[in-house]
């Protein structure tokens, strides 16, 4: 069997990770000297409240080496192959420590590690066609060759309530954060080649920009892969993740609207209220 594995960062829902039988590898998020593993023991608003109360941003963190031996090892031993995808090389070692615990268990030829490029439910999407792949009986090499041929179509954006949490984690500048706070920008953050980059910036109520943030993408979003849509946020208001997912509902485009919460790595770096529709372009 094909066993799908994941990091955290890829911000499925439980009910997901249920659905498509998928593992999860937590990183770590570090407050202070303390040391919590990402959706195991600690939730986003434990990190806005410690990053308030301190005015800093948390320290996040690879699993350890044992952590995925440990949790990989019961798999190989049952005979199965692993699928196993992380966040973006340039935003985490990661996927270099998935590397190194095949290694360790001479195992290079049955896990199967796949550079996700992007972060959160952009790579989500790609764990959750993986998955699929995997229950329709393919081998792990033909889930591999067409992972990689999706990778370059994931679109992966967000929207962020507060410039104080990107300034706290060195990615925006003070004058900058200040000008934000003052004229209400949200900045949308999108993720390309790897690496998140700064787009356009809406200006006025958090509640009132971001369904136009979703709707800024309409032509693409009609010619997207029709199979889901993720609405994927941090702790945002409720009723302005409804207004986001009756839009996208509105399209008669997708199958699913799938809204889920951000983990600890997201959170930790962009901050309460950051919200983004992530989907995979059409062919």
């Amino acid at each position: 069997m094909i066993k799908i594995f994941s990091d955290s960062t890829c911000d499925l829902s439980d009910e997901l990770l249920k659905r498509y039988d998928i593992t999860l590898l937590p990183l770590y998020i570090i407050l202070g000297d303390k040391q919590y593993k990402d959706r195991v023991n600690i939730t986003p608003q434990d990190i806005f409240t410690w990053s308030d109360e301190h005015k800093t941003t948390p320290k996040t963190a690879a699993a350890s080496l044992d952590d995925i031996v440990e949790r990989i090892k019961p798999v190989l031993d049952a005979g199965d192959e692993i699928v196993v995808f992380s966040i973006s090389l340039e935003m985490s070692n990661m996927g270099n420590v998935i590397r190194l615990a095949a290694q360790a268990l001479d195992a290079q030829d049955r896990v199967h590690y796949i550079d996700s490029r992007n972060l959160s439910t952009g790579i989500g999407h790609l764990v959750v066609e993986a998955a699929v792949m995997a229950q329709q009986g393919m081998s792990a090499d033909e889930i591999v060759g067409r992972i990689k041929g999706l990778i370059p179509r994931v679109e992966a954006s967000f929207v962020v309530d507060t410039l104080t949490y990107l300034h706290r984690g060195g990615r925006c500048g003070g004058l900058a954060a200040l000008a934000g706070s003052v004229l209400k920008l949200h900045p949308r953050i999108h993720v390309k080649d790897g690496v998140m980059g700064a787009g356009k910036k809406y200006r006025g109520r958090y509640s009132d920009i971001i369904v136009n943030y979703a709707k800024d993408m309409e032509q693409e979003l009609l010619k997207a892969k029709p199979d889901r849509v993720f609405v994927t946020h941090s702790t945002c208001d409720k009723q302005v993740c409804e207004k986001v997912c009756d839009y996208l509902r509105s399209l008669g485009h997708f199958k699913e609207v799938l809204e889920t919460e951000a983990g600890g790595v997201v959170s930790s770096h962009c901050g309460p209220g950051t919200l983004g529709v992530l989907y995979i372009r059409g062919e």
